[in-house]
């Protein structure tokens, strides 16, 4: 009988995540078409990559949490994701199609966003129940082309509240 791998809590939001925005595409009512170009912890692109593409990281500097109490073994607070995506250039307006596609990720997540629901607990946001209990959308940031990307690209910095047992750090 095959054993079935559970994943962390955080690795399992990282891969429904990948998932949701997957479902960016032009057949979905978005104007972007990502054709399954979404990948978690990749932060780097070359010419071999096809274009657009999105890539969900952690942030660089995590944020501040309060440590659970010592006889507790649950952990709540916020955990800060950076989701980058590349574009393929407009020549004379290089930044445009980035406003695009980030206007598409904002979207499917304030889908997503919409999903809290405490009566069904196995609903709520990415299918996660009550381990994730809320999710903040940026403003975003678009650039063109320049030092860092050979391509216009954005960021756009999302935040999660979620609840962790540390005793037992994998989904269920």
């Amino acid at each position: 009988m095959p054993t079935t791998i559970l994943n962390p809590i955080r690795l399992e939001v990282l891969k429904r995540m990948t998932d949701v925005l997957k479902e960016i595409t032009v057949a979905n009512g978005y104007v972007t078409d990502l054709n399954e170009q979404v990948y978690r912890g990749r932060g780097v692109y070359g010419d071999e990559t096809p274009l657009p593409a999105l890539s969900i990281l952690e942030a660089p500097i995590p944020l501040d949490q309060l440590p659970s109490a010592k006889d507790n073994q649950n952990l709540a607070g916020q955990w800060e994701l950076v989701v980058q995506g590349w574009v393929k250039d407009d020549r004379m307006n290089p930044t445009d199609p980035a406003h695009v596609l980030l206007a598409d990720v904002k979207k499917r997540l304030a889908l997503e966003r919409k999903k809290v629901d405490w009566d069904e607990p196995e609903d709520g946001i990415f299918g996660l129940g009550r381990s994730v209990t809320a999710l903040y959308i940026g403003a975003g940031v678009v650039r063109p082309p320049e030092e860092i990307s050979a391509k216009a690209y954005f960021w756009l910095t999302i935040t999660l509240d979620i609840a962790e047992d540390m005793a037992e750090p994998y989904e269920t």
